[in-house]
């Protein structure tokens, strides 16, 4: 029995030792890599533009391609933006490399699709929006004698209903 409870004993405090230790070292790993990149989209047509991000790099990045300019994405900043090449060859996979000015470098494939059109179609004339019909109002575009006619009715017959109600009240508390 003694050797029951000191197995179940060793056990449970294997248990615990393991599932505390397991977060820290989680933790420690994640926290001595913490520079972080991307290209988006990862596949672009030739003359595109791509976001860049970094981070946890805790200064400047540098991003370098041979498929655009290099970009610097300051130090309080996650993204920038970059315009792929106009002649970068279809279907190609540039290298994109980011270099944290802290240290440590992280590189990412860019896939070139696609192509520029050879007669490239004119874009849609942009739809005008021409706002609402005011100064008009809603029920007085055009006169309908009936209904005006039935409206004032009604008015006149509420009013008539009222000041009528209205004396005989009065009438009533006089007497």
């Amino acid at each position: 029995m003694t050797a029951i409870r000191t197995a179940a004993a060793t056990a449970l405090l294997t248990a615990t030792a393991l599932s505390l230790a397991a977060p820290a070292a989680v933790a420690a790993h994640a926290s001595s890599d913490p520079f972080r990149v991307s290209v988006t989209p990862t596949t672009i047509a030739a003359g595109g533009k791509v976001t860049l991000r970094a981070e946890g790099c805790g200064g400047s990045t540098t991003v370098s391609s041979g498929v655009f300019d290099t970009v610097t994405i300051a130090r309080h900043h996650r993204t920038a933006v970059a315009t792929v090449d106009r002649d970068a060859r279809q279907g190609a996979i540039y290298s994109v490399r980011f270099t944290c000015s802290k240290g440590g470098s992280r590189t990412v494939d860019l896939t070139i699709a696609g192509g520029r059109p050879v007669n490239p179609t004119p874009p849609p004339p942009p739809v005008r929006h021409h706002g609402v019909r005011a100064g008009v109002g809603g029920s007085v575009g055009h006169f309908d004698l009936p209904q005006i006619g039935v409206g004032a009715a009604l008015i006149a017959g509420t009013l008539g209903a009222a000041y009528r109600r209205a004396r005989r009240r009065a009438g009533d508390a006089g007497t």
